[in-house]
């Protein structure tokens, strides 16, 4: 049996080989090809450099890219009549939302007759309309047709246990599960609560943030936040660790006078990454848009403090009272300046407990059995 999976994603290359990425790592296409015999993509390509490249790992063989430079390309006959015939010559398509190519797929996997089911991870709406200028205009025509395309399709998985599913019904059939997994939880919640204690709000607050530098995730939010809390005394660095273009925050930072209090680490590894969790004090998740962040539960999983905007599924994972309007970085002040140790003891080990519920082990059964019954019930059809 032959999958392809469609979505938006910026897949790294470099001289026409393809390399895992955070979020779309091993786990994410075994997760596939657990179920599938071969597993086909059709997305985007992003050129790394050839120093990343050397970091990185090689996407295994039984994974076939057929990557679009830009949506301009879906212009060109010839590109559409490639897609058409990944489409045609696959057994079942998976497309997840919201996405431009998703929606393409969609439509054509329809008039070829192809059983699909549809993985819904974000807001449509929300994820166009924060972006600002031109985005803005095309957000209520995007999200209208994410709306319709999932409200028919006849398999649905939604990532929120409730957010999306409020914003994107389905008349088919759904589960919620979350699309992020846990392979194991750290056992050094003592060592984290140690660190709790030992943090002096009084010196230096590290705080950080893991995800694409982009406006929609709102890491200029937080700058500014640090900018009126540092002329009130406070001394804070924010940590932003992820691919994209610095130049944005940078811009923001300097305008706002803590070049020097924030810092850009770039692209970590897996495991760096839960290296550096354990280093910061408190992990801040400050998106406009958001389906369910992997950050933050891979944060919760190492007893991290978190806060987090209201967007998407956030609040679903944190305590209500760590949670602050999106966009608002008077609302972030606010909540930094009244965070105690008590408080984040309190929901260092809350985090930690409810990370539990994304072990692999508690979803991946889950998964299987809805996309069995996707499979079987499709060749009943046929």
């Amino acid at each position: 049996m032959k999958a392809l999976f469609v979505h938006d994603h910026k897949f790294p290359y470099k001289d026409g080989i393809n390399y895992y990425s955070y979020g779309f790592d091993e786990e994410f296409f075994n997760r596939y090809l657990m179920i599938f015999d071969e597993l086909g993509i059709v997305g985007r390509d992003v050129l790394i450099s050839t120093e990343e490249s050397k970091k990185a790992t090689i996407v295994k063989s039984e994974v076939q890219f057929q990557n679009l430079k830009s949506f301009s390309e879906l212009k060109s006959s010839d590109i559409r009549k490639k897609i058409n015939e990944s489409i045609s010559n696959s057994d079942y398509i998976i497309i997840r939302l919201p996405s431009v190519l998703g929606l393409y797929t969609l439509r054509s996997a329809k008039k070829l007759k192809k059983p699909y089911l549809i993985e819904v991870v974000g807001n449509a709406w929300d994820s166009l309309w924060s972006q600002g200028g031109t985005k803005k205009m095309i957000a209520p025509i995007m999200s209208t047709l994410c709306k319709k395309a999932i409200l028919g399709a006849p398999y649905v998985v939604y990532v929120t246990e409730k957010t999306l599913q409020a914003a994107y019904p389905t008349n088919g059939q759904s589960i919620a599960c979350s699309n992020v997994t846990l392979h194991s939880v750290s056992n050094s919640l003592n060592k984290r609560l140690e660190k709790i204690r030992n943090t002096s709000f009084e010196k230096k607050l590290v705080i950080g943030t893991c995800s694409t530098l982009n406006i929609y995730k709102g890491q200029q939010d937080v700058i500014k936040a640090i900018s009126s809390l540092k002329s009130q005394g406070y001394a804070i660095e924010y940590q932003l660790v992820g691919s994209g273009n610095q130049e944005y925050c940078k811009a923001i930072a300097k305008s706002y006078g803590v070049s020097d209090e924030v810092k850009f680490l770039g692209r970590l590894n897996h495991d760096e990454v839960f290296s550096w969790l354990d280093n910061i004090d408190i992990y801040i998740q400050p998106s406009l848009t958001e389906g369910l962040p992997r950050a933050v539960i891979e944060a919760m999983s190492r007893g991290c403090p978190i806060m987090g905007s209201d967007a998407g599924g956030i609040p679903e994972l944190i305590e209500n009272e760590f949670v602050f309007e999106k966009g608002n970085s008077e609302s972030i002040c606010a909540l930094i300046k009244k965070t105690t140790t008590k408080a984040m003891l309190e929901q260092s080990i809350k985090n930690h407990s409810n990370s539990k519920e994304y072990l692999k082990s508690v979803l991946y059964d889950r998964r299987i059995n809805f996309f069995n019954k996707f499979i079987e019930e499709s060749i009943n059809i046929k």
